[in-house]
């Protein structure tokens, strides 16, 4: 199978290229490195199976060549991590979003159907809190759309655009809505709680949790999301829905910092911040990013 993975260099791309040249398929990667790092793929660069490109999937002139050669597609692009988002509320949306209708498009035009999926977020959710999140659910935006929810906006969006190219398209498309995915190769630098944990924890420096620690979430194993993402790309009866993908664990900020003090050996602290001081500005925190229907 020939599988093309935009965003393939980050976090969870790289872990869906280890997967499918495990399996003996043949894997491009487009991504532009702005989040993701050559160092995730660098076992495979030299193999015959596999081909990396560095470009924007925005701009990058070979997507409807790419997007032809492809049996699969895993649409992982986007721009993330809370730090960036606060820090880039337009590009978010105009990247986001322009980079999920292109691929679409291309698509459309490429002369047949590849499987595509398309990466979308628990965060459209917003900030609910029920005990269980369902797929059919209401979404919640907060009034006036502060910064917090660009990123949100921009994947309802491109669930917007993938559930409407397969309805008139005839697409094969199935819309992932991804929860707190965590695991090797996942870098805190941009916001993500558990590697920020695992590196202040190991040199000894106080653990920092945002607000008072008891927003809750469920985690879910890198290497559990990346075969879940592969069996509903495979499902012909998955096309043109919407799909949660995640764990059913809940587990507080506080209790987290705590069990990676415990499991490091570590003598840090935990120190609590306001969110005003983490982030430099007024920020609205979903309390509780709870299990999903499944």
């Amino acid at each position: 199978m020939h599988v093309l993975i935009t965003g393939g260099a980050g976090f969870i791309g790289s872990h869906l290229v280890d997967h499918h040249l495990a399996r003996g398929d043949r894997v491009h990667v487009v991504d532009n490195l702005s989040t993701g790092s050559r160092d995730n793929l660098a076992q495979h660069l030299d193999s015959a199976e596999f081909r990396f490109t560095h470009a924007d999937i925005v701009t990058w002139p070979e997507l409807p060549e790419a997007v032809g050669w492809a049996d699969r597609i895993y649409h992982m692009a986007a721009v993330v991590g809370v730090f960036r988002v606060l820090e880039q509320p337009i590009g978010v949306m105009a990247t986001n979003i322009a980079g999920c209708e292109r691929l679409l498009r291309a698509v459309d035009h490429c002369g047949w159907k590849p499987e595509v999926l398309v990466a979308s977020s628990s965060e459209v959710y917003g900030p609910r809190l029920d005990a269980r999140l369902a797929e059919d659910m209401d979404l919640i935006i907060q009034p006036e759309a502060p910064p917090r929810w660009n990123y949100a906006i921009s994947k309802l969006a491109d669930e917007a655009f993938a559930l409407s190219y397969a309805r008139v398209k005839g697409i094969p498309v199935t819309v992932v809505r991804l929860f707190n995915t965590v695991g090797p190769r996942q870098t805190g630098r941009y916001g993500m709680v558990v590697p920020r944990f695992v590196g202040q924890a190991v040199a000894g420096q106080p653990l920092t949790v945002f607000g008072d620690g008891e927003q809750s979430r469920a985690f879910t194993d890198v290497r559990d999301t990346v075969v879940m993402l592969d069996e509903l790309a495979a499902k012909a009866n998955t096309e043109g829905l919407i799909v949660n993908v995640g764990g059913d664990h809940e587990l507080s900020i506080n209790a987290l910092a705590s069990r990676v003090i415990e499991r490091a050996g570590s003598s840090s602290t935990i120190e609590r911040l306001p969110y005003e001081q983490a982030y430099g500005q007024e920020y609205v925190d979903i309390p509780q990013v709870l299990r999903t229907s499944a």
